[in-house]
């Protein structure tokens, strides 16, 4: 069976969820902006409520959850044949030496605490506006920036095939 059978059929799912979601909350809006009656609307927006909670929002944790799995475990799993290749030469390739180097993947790597950090002090202070939340995105971007820039300068990754890294 294939190993990302699972995480793929997870994708889709949420990607339905979101979107049967999303159809539902359009229709249920614009029904809202066609009644009068004052029961009628609030029975509109609820739906609109429960279409987001309960089809948008989890549909878009499975495919944030499910999309994050497969980016990673690919990213790593190709690392990790790389790393084997490199280990069976004796040497590291250069083929190894670039995917080190990938700016992206440096990026997500240092990103990944400064992130965490965010995540826990919205749920140990729990802001009532996004406000937190938008100063905290924008911090965590800034410093996984400012690491991705500085950590690779301050300790460079050499090797055999660091030439091919200077070469870029």
């Amino acid at each position: 069976m294939d190993q990302y059978l699972l995480p793929r059929f997870a994708h889709l799912i949420g990607l339905m969820l979101m979107s049967a979601g999303l159809i539902g909350v359009f229709v249920a809006d614009m029904r809202s902006r066609q009644v009068r009656d004052v029961k009628l609307l609030a029975q509109a927006v609820t739906f609109i409520a429960v279409f987001y909670d309960g089809l948008v929002v989890p549909g878009a944790l499975l495919l944030l959850a499910s999309g994050t799995w497969l980016i990673i475990s690919l990213y790593f799993l190709r690392l990790r044949g790389l790393a084997r290749a490199a280990v069976a030469e004796g040497r590291v390739t250069p083929e190894l030496a670039r995917a080190r180097a990938e700016q992206l993947a440096l990026f997500t790597h240092f990103l990944d605490i400064p992130i965490l950090l965010v995540i826990v002090s919205l749920g140990a202070l729990r802001p009532n506006d996004w406000t937190q939340f938008v100063i905290g995105i924008v911090l965590a971007v800034a410093a996984a920036s400012l690491l991705n820039y500085f950590i690779p300068r301050l300790y460079p990754w050499g090797g055999d095939a660091s030439q091919v890294l200077e070469k870029r």
